[in-house]
């Protein structure tokens, strides 16, 4: 029986990395799926020829919507707030919109279940607690997404994650063909995302792995950099396919509803009548 996925992220381009094998696979069994993104992602990071008068939010969700288009899915919504950055202190807010992460929490709830109740939505998709690597708006897509699966009364809810111990791995094997740019921190993801022991579900995704490079190369602006730097999505798409299938064959997601020690579910509707 088909379903409704509707993945929520905070920018354009985390539904790549984090998401975009898992929806391109249920658009592919013919399931419907939505993106949400909470912010436009202007405070991206990308070359000067991107930037300026809101050039770069054009941009990225113009991008967004082809990275949409590359796995299959069927709607694409901005709920409406101001990219937050990743600096240690929020910019002002721009006008006639607010920063993500200073959003009050049911009022951003209430947006995003309109949507869910909307679509019937079975299954969403959001981030674990920390939000990842801990980003702002991360974190609060976590909030936001588990008080909006509440107010709708969404069957399943699912916090995009990956194993720590599996994207260090990852890191180390890419290190070996690619020297990532000085100001990459390998260490900050030695207590990022989640323990194995938490994951409920491990999806593979190699089948759609050409979707998910599309996905990634959709982003075209946040694999760009001044003065010939290079950024870390450029590194991705840069690693020789057989080893890029092996690194991004795999997603993983964390359902807080099941108990300690269930078995690892393969696919992300399990459970759904």
């Amino acid at each position: 029986m088909p379903h409704t996925l509707l993945a929520f992220h905070a920018h354009p381009d985390d539904e790549a990395l984090l998401t975009s094998g898992t929806m391109a696979r249920a658009a592919a069994e013919g399931h419907r799926v939505i993106v949400v993104v909470a912010t436009d992602g202007e405070l991206g990071l990308a070359a000067s020829e991107f930037t300026g008068e809101g050039a770069l939010a054009a941009t990225r969700m113009h991008e967004l919507r082809a990275s949409a288009a590359a796995l299959g899915v069927s709607r694409v919504e901005h709920l409406g707030y101001a990219d937050s950055g990743l600096g240690p202190e929020v910019a002002p807010d721009p006008p006639g919109a607010t920063r993500f992460v200073r959003a009050d929490v049911e009022e951003a709830a209430r947006r995003l279940a309109a949507i869910l109740r909307e679509e019937q939505v079975d299954v969403l998709l959001h981030y674990e607690p920390n939000g990842g690597y801990g980003h702002p708006d991360h974190r609060q897509v976590h909030r936001v997404g588990q008080r909006a699966a509440e107010l709708a009364g969404t069957p399943k809810v699912l916090e995009a994650t990956v194993p720590r111990d599996t994207i260090c791995r990852a890191i180390d094997l890419a290190a070996r063909v690619y020297r990532f740019p000085p100001e990459f921190d390998r260490s900050s993801f030695d207590g990022a995302f989640s323990a194995r022991s938490e994951i409920t579900h491990r999806i593979g995704v190699r089948r759609h792995i050409t979707a998910k490079r599309a996905s990634m190369r959709a982003h075209a602006s946040q694999a760009t950099a001044d003065g010939g730097a290079d950024r870390t999505l450029a590194a991705f798409l840069r690693i020789p396919r057989p080893l890029y299938d092996l690194v991004f064959g795999r997603e993983w997601f964390v359902d807080r509803s099941l108990p300690p020690g269930s078995p690892i579910r393969r696919d992300v509707f399990d459970g759904l009548a």
